[in-house]
């Protein structure tokens, strides 16, 4: 079964959550794979102007702004599982 928002075909679940909420997550929450440490400065600063964006559409009284707001918020609160365990077994492996 084919699923489609705003007229684009969505592959997966994690896909139809960004077009229908219109939030990238990796943008937010930060990629699943490694970034180098200008690449994660580069987009916290992006995530951080659109957030600020968000926020200021939110106060201006757009209720789905808002709620975009609080879910992009939180995603920045969030740390891949992959990442995290990735960066667990490397400082294990050196403490030993």
């Amino acid at each position: 079964m084919r699923t489609f928002v705003a007229g684009q075909e969505a592959h997966g679940d994690t896909e139809f959550a960004e077009l229908a909420l219109g939030i990238d997550i990796d943008l937010f929450r930060g990629p699943l794979t490694f970034e180098t440490d200008e690449e994660r400065a580069a987009r916290e600063d992006a995530a951080r102007d659109v957030l600020a964006d968000l926020a200021a559409e939110a106060e201006a009284g757009d209720e789905i702004a808002g709620w975009d707001a609080l879910y992009a918020d939180a995603l920045t609160r969030t740390v891949p599982f992959l990442r995290s365990a990735r960066d667990h077994r490397a400082e294990t492996g050196e403490a030993a």
